[in-house]
């Protein structure tokens, strides 16, 4: 197993309310040269989490440091509000099924800080609210 040290969290940069599925993202990513989907876990708006990557997998789904590495990626679907503006678009089952795998991932590497992708990448507002901030005490 990879020495894990950061769970990242994201978002796929689509509207309120349109569902997308880990295969649909893999598409997407493969589309752009990946191998497959960049994230090892993907959380549809119903609270449904869907694999992607396996854990025993790098991520590709930070451009930035070696995050990827050490990594395990985490996405929600949602992060642009109605008008296409970045909003924090977690719908109540999405932040609860977050929560869940996040305690989940935690009892399994402990010693792994929780952020979000734009605490490595400046210039990224995913996954659109402040993931560092609201997991610190988990």
């Amino acid at each position: 197993m990879r020495d894990i040290n950061l769970i990242m969290i994201h978002c796929t940069d689509t509207p309120e309310g349109r569902d997308v599925t880990a295969e649909e993202v893999n598409e997407w990513h493969r589309q752009r040269g990946y191998e497959m989907i960049g994230y090892h876990f993907l959380i549809r708006l119903n609270g449904d989490i869907e694999s992607g990557r396996p854990l025993f997998m790098k991520g590709a789904a930070c451009r930035k440091g070696r995050a990827n590495d050490f990594g395990v990626h985490v996405c929600y679907a949602g992060g642009r509000d109605n008008r296409g503006d970045t909003a924090d678009t977690r719908t109540p089952k999405q932040r609860e099924s977050l929560l869940m795998l996040l305690k989940w991932l935690k009892r399994r590497f402990p010693k792994a800080r929780i952020v979000g992708h734009r605490d490595f990448d400046r210039g990224k507002a995913c996954p659109c609210y402040d993931a560092k901030n609201e997991y610190m005490n988990l």
